[in-house]
């Protein structure tokens, strides 16, 4: 099956010569949740204003639903709805017509019945026919996730929750955002919340310095970079590492009641076998073990890293 959205060799260069974009090669699948991560600076947003025809590239295409996204503008930008970070959205109106203009930009007839399944999707039923000016901060957040959705019956949706959004009404709305869009409809979600990305995605792309460094399944992401920490808790303090355990390269915890062990789930051998047969030989007891595996932030921060 095609990608909905196909983005190939896109570069951007403004006119004082930054490069922004250095030859973006991304398919965006139906039905995914794509979470796009990426450092202030990276061209997240840059990628993001190019698809929705916000801004022109330099050279290179991007293809929505088999649509150019120059040569089709109109249809392109149709199949597209934009989350955007600001609020605005006009003080003096209806939470429904606020949501409703969204297809009347489009030229698309009124269609109530589904204009009615996204604001309760959103929690918004109850305040429809309230100005968006008597809303609580977080209400009108969730008329621009409202928003993008009444325009397509396969409208591509760009997100990047706006900085007020609370962690759990970040899981909230994108999780409603999954349930406004037909079965075919992906999301995009470029954000700084890799809480919400490691929950929410079924993919993750890295972008760094106008690259783009990494796109993968985030499970296998997860498995192939990850690494794990084995937590020993000691019956008896210690006041440093022993030399005899020194190449299992430990690091003991403030207070030294606990050792920590960090080994790479890529390799065929953990260590963990030689490690507490060293302890034993050391006459080191613990009482207790727990492991932690490394999160979506880690292995974030580890490949932007390494990437500069």
């Amino acid at each position: 099956m095609p990608p909905v959205i196909a983005v190939s060799n896109l570069v951007k260069t403004y006119a004082s010569g930054f490069q922004a974009l250095k030859g973006i090669n991304l398919d965006i699948r139906r039905g995914e949740i794509f979470a796009l991560l990426g450092p202030n600076g990276a061209g997240k947003t840059t990628l993001i204003n190019i698809i929705c025809g916000i801004v022109n590239a330099t050279s290179g295409s991007v293809l929505v639903d088999g649509h150019h996204f120059t040569a089709e503008y109109r249809a392109a930008r149709s199949l597209i709805g934009l989350v955007p970070q600001e609020l605005t959205t006009d003080a003096f109106e209806t939470v429904w017509a606020t949501v409703t203009f969204s297809r009347r930009l489009f030229g698309k007839r009124d269609n109530p019945d589904y204009v009615t399944k996204v604001l309760k999707d959103v929690a918004l039923w109850d305040r429809k026919d309230s100005k968006i000016m008597t809303l609580s901060g977080g209400m009108k957040r969730r008329v621009l996730i409202a928003r993008p959705f009444p325009t397509s019956r396969r409208s591509c949706s760009l997100m990047s929750p706006p900085p007020a959004l609370t962690s759990s009404c970040a899981r909230t709305c994108g999780t409603s955002c999954a349930r406004c869009g037909p079965p075919v409809s992906p999301i995009i979600l470029t954000t700084h919340y890799i809480e919400e990305a490691e929950q929410m995605a079924d993919r993750i792309g890295v972008i760094n310095n106008g690259e783009i460094i990494l796109v993968e399944e985030k499970a296998a992401l997860m498995q192939k970079l990850g690494k794990k920490q084995l937590t020993l808790l000691l019956q008896q303090p210690l006041r440093a590492v022993p030399e005899a355990l020194a190449a299992h390269n430990l690091m003991l915890a403030p207070g030294g009641t606990e050792l920590i062990y960090t080994y790479d789930t890529r390799g065929e051998r953990t260590g963990i076998t030689a490690l507490l047969q060293d302890l034993s030989q050391a006459g080191i007891r613990f009482k207790d073990l727990q492991t932690t595996q490394s999160s979506l932030q880690d292995i974030f921060v580890d490949l932007v890293r390494h990437s500069r």
